[in-house]
């Protein structure tokens, strides 16, 4: 962990996995009381996991719309240059967008055969398991922001025929700079189409795997503050 540099005066790993830790062991020793005191935190985070949800549908539909844009093209005798890399970039904001969602709503395959000896059991494992994740979880999180940034830094640009907007890429830099560098940014924001960079479409995975690892430590605070699974699959009839 020695790349993992200081975030308000500690290094970013104790933010990562040392405080959520003690957080989690805050829920294990109170029970009901911590879990009264995060229920709108709870609350909060369900609606946020919801909106990703959302979010996740909406590029699917655009990956529809896209292959019925590409149809269209083919039958009127058009190019519909980078077609494929904006279905590709749709179905990867897809698939991280709707980690923590689907983990949320039991939607992940959860190997339950060792869970089913018995409830004590069953707790202590469950608890070891989501722990485990949390913490692989995290990892992914923070290793899929690193490769965000480099991407950035190296100025890496797509190899395929799709273009965006330069106005896009201002829009979402503005994300990562001070209020005051936004006029300048504008200003030398021209209106030509340029290159897709790669850290564009790699934003999803940051987004999503950021959010899944939230949503791990989350019910894993729920499952000991609670002391039963909160993750529940939805009955199909």
């Amino acid at each position: 962990m020695r790349d993992w540099q200081p975030f308000l005066g500690l290094p970013l790993w104790v933010w990562l996995f040392v405080f959520p830790t003690l957080l989690a062991l805050y829920c294990l020793w109170q029970g009901p009381k911590a879990a009264q005191f995060l229920r709108p935190v709870w609350r909060f985070l369900d609606k946020v996991y919801n909106a990703a949800g959302v979010i996740a549908a909406c590029f699917m539909v655009l990956i529809l719309l896209l292959i019925i844009g590409q149809m269209i093209a083919r039958w009127s005798n058009l190019t519909f240059p980078g077609s494929t890399e904006y279905a590709g970039y749709s179905m990867a904001a897809t698939s991280f967008f709707a980690l923590a969602y689907t983990l949320t709503h039991g939607g992940h395959i959860r190997v339950s055969v060792l869970l089913n000896l018995n409830d004590h059991t069953k707790f202590w494992l469950d608890a070891l398991a989501m722990f485990i994740a949390a913490i692989t979880a995290t990892y992914f999180a923070r290793y899929a922001i690193k490769t965000n940034v480099m991407s950035e830094m190296l100025n890496d640009r797509t190899q395929g025929q799709d273009f965006v907007p330069e106005w896009l890429l201002t829009f979402f830099g503005m994300f990562a700079n001070a209020p005051s560098k936004w006029g300048d940014m504008w200003a030398q924001t021209a209106s030509e189409w340029v290159y897709t960079p790669v850290w564009l479409p790699q934003l999803p995975m940051s987004i999503g795997t950021v959010l899944l690892a939230i949503a791990i430590w989350d019910y894993l605070t729920r499952l000991l503050a609670l002391r039963e699974t909160q993750i529940k699959g939805e009955i199909l009839e």
